[in-house]
């Protein structure tokens, strides 16, 4: 039975992939983008986990799936930006410059179908702790590891029990008051920058929380990401906007990586 068509958008933004980190779900993105394409993809911020593999290497053949997906895509003729955070905080010294038909910035806007402008950052610059206290930032990371540690355990259980995926870390984010009070203040600074840029919104991750609301006037929408919630925001030909949630491969774990060699060799030949 042939395979069924991408879902095809004007526009996705994707965040937070953490490439080079343990918890990363690359299949789970590998398998998004085999069902979906779009015009032009964003790439908001933390794509690579650079703070992760100075402390040691982690890159296994999913991480580069993706990593070839994206390039094939390019080269097919979607528009890619890369617009790079503060765990990829390195890509900021190459701003303008293309790799393989991605382009780097540290911000963008895009003109949404229906005329909207948003501006797309990744949400790093406007985080207190991550700006000013760098050592609680690597602290706070540490202590999301152990999350994901947790994350892990339930989920094995919960595949043994045929339950699909659940995360845990997401779940006791917005449950625990004092993160929910730290995303409410995050949304708000963005709104606030959103609208000292003059636009209608504004686009970003960092936080790993997806989100589409309104604040103070203008449009506040959050990727996610895709070591817990596994999200993508996406626009479709008339402007609207949706959050989609990708909580599964849908085929079993080496499928992904032979619909990927498959790919490179009808390309190749």
């Amino acid at each position: 039975m042939p395979a069924a068509a991408p879902r095809t958008f004007r526009t996705i933004f994707i965040s937070d992939v953490h490439l080079g980190s343990r918890p990363a779900k690359a299949e789970f993105l590998v398998d998004f983008l085999r069902h979906h394409d779009a015009e032009t993809i964003y790439l908001v911020g933390d794509i690579v986990d650079g703070w992760r593999l100075k402390r040691s290497w982690h890159w296994p053949q999913a991480h580069n799936d993706v990593v070839q997906k994206l390039l094939r895509k390019a080269r097919k003729g979607t528009n890619i930006f890369y617009i790079a955070g503060n765990h990829d905080e390195f890509l900021r010294s190459f701003q303008g410059v293309h790799f393989g038909g991605i382009v780097v910035a540290d911000r963008a806007v895009h003109e949404a179908a229906d005329g909207r402008r948003f501006l797309i950052v990744h949400g790093d610059q406007f985080d207190a702790v991550v700006h000013n206290a760098r050592w609680l930032a690597y602290l706070g990371d540490k202590a999301y590891d152990a999350a994901i540690v947790v994350n892990r355990v339930i989920g094995v259980f919960r595949r043994l029990f045929g339950r699909p995926y659940w995360s845990f870390s997401s779940w006791a984010k917005v449950k625990v008051k004092k993160a929910v009070k730290f995303i409410s203040s995050f949304q708000n600074v963005l709104a606030q920058e959103a609208a000292r840029a003059d636009v209608d919104g504004v686009i970003c991750g960092h936080i790993h929380h997806a989100a589409m609301e309104e604040i103070m006037g203008v449009l506040y929408m959050n990727t996610g990401d895709w070591v817990e919630s596994c999200t993508a925001l996406v626009e479709d030909f008339n402007g609207r906007f949706e959050i989609i949630r990708w909580t599964r491969v849908a085929a079993p774990a080496a499928e992904p990586r032979r619909a990927v060699v498959e790919e490179e060799a009808a390309e190749a030949a």
